[in-house]
């Protein structure tokens, strides 16, 4: 079975956060997710057997702001963080077979599929400071690779069927992630997803500049956005055409707007039918959720697939 079928496209799930709030988890500690998948790993992994239930054949794990220096300010060891970012794959990998789905290595016939793809969250997200959506680290090539290198070998021999690297806002990190792939031995096919605002990556460069150095690598087998506004993956997919015909992911925020003045979100929760329609005619090839999309929104996104 190819990894991405086509012309089916392949459904990705939601946002893990937003499902695990609305279970009644509070996240509002720096540590995010991660701090529900230290304290109640049971409620991350019903999470994530929600979102397949909806229809979602890509869990994507609750890796993304797990990192060795934040934990080590709590008293964990480099150990004991390598153990969570492989538990946060076991969690999905449990939810899949509760969910009554198969890994990508069955050989049943008709067998109904699901992947899991392990999160490799940005520096920014790490340092819970919001420089995820603007790739200000004030750090180098070098430094990024040495930063992201031993939890992308942790996740790479996790059991994860794909690597998603995701909500990468600057050229300079999608540089370092990729040299970082590229060193890695027998890992799983990779994806490299960006933040964008508009036409360019949240750091202000070139979105063609940053799918061009992804593509160009073999260790890289989409690439994609996230984390952003519907309204502007159609135009994205058009740039990533222009450099490269690898497989294509789209998973943004759930389209609604901040009203700061009276403190809530405005319309819908989710993505107009008509829009991810238009995603997959342009070439989408898995399409998904980020922020503030529910199980709900998935299974109307699958719907729309379909």
């Amino acid at each position: 079975m190819p990894l991405f079928p086509h012309p089916a496209p392949v459904i990705l799930d939601g946002g893990l956060g937003t499902l695990l709030e609305q279970r009644g988890n509070d996240l509002s500690d720096e540590l995010w997710s991660a701090r529900i998948l230290l304290d109640e790993p049971s409620e991350v992994r019903a999470a994530h057997e929600e979102f397949f239930r909806s229809g979602a054949r890509v869990a994507i794990s609750a890796s993304y702001q797990v990192g060795y220096e934040r934990l080590a300010r709590e008293g964990f060891t480099e150990s004991d963080v390598d153990a969570l970012l492989r538990r946060s794959v076991e969690l999905a990998r449990e939810a899949r077979a509760a969910a009554g789905l198969a890994d990508p290595t069955s050989d049943a016939p008709d067998a109904d599929v699901a992947w899991v793809a392990a999160s490799v969250g940005p520096y920014g997200a790490v340092q819970a400071d919001g420089s995820e959506y603007t790739g200000a680290y004030g750090l180098t090539v070098d430094e990024l690779r040495a930063w992201h290198r031993r939890r992308l070998g942790v996740l790479a021999t996790s059991g994860a069927d794909l690597l998603a690297a995701e909500t990468i806002p600057s050229l300079a990190e999608v540089e370092a992630l990729v040299a970082e792939l590229e060193a890695l031995a027998d890992a799983p096919p990779a994806w490299i997803s960006v933040t964008i605002d508009g036409g360019a990556l949240r750091s202000g460069e070139p979105l063609a500049d940053a799918f061009a150095l992804a593509a160009a690598s073999d260790a890289v087998a989409a690439i994609g956005v996230n984390c952003c506004d519907p309204r502007d993956v159609a135009a994205a997919i058009a740039v990533a055409r222009t450099v490269t015909s690898k497989p294509f992911v789209a998973y943004p925020n759930s389209g609604e707007q901040w009203d700061a003045k009276n403190r809530r979100w405005m319309g819908h929760a989710g993505i107009p039918a008509d829009l991810v329609r238009s995603w997959i005619e342009a070439g989408a090839t898995l399409v998904g959720g980020c922020c503030r999309v529910t199980p709900a929104a998935i299974a109307e996104l699958a719907a729309a697939a379909r």
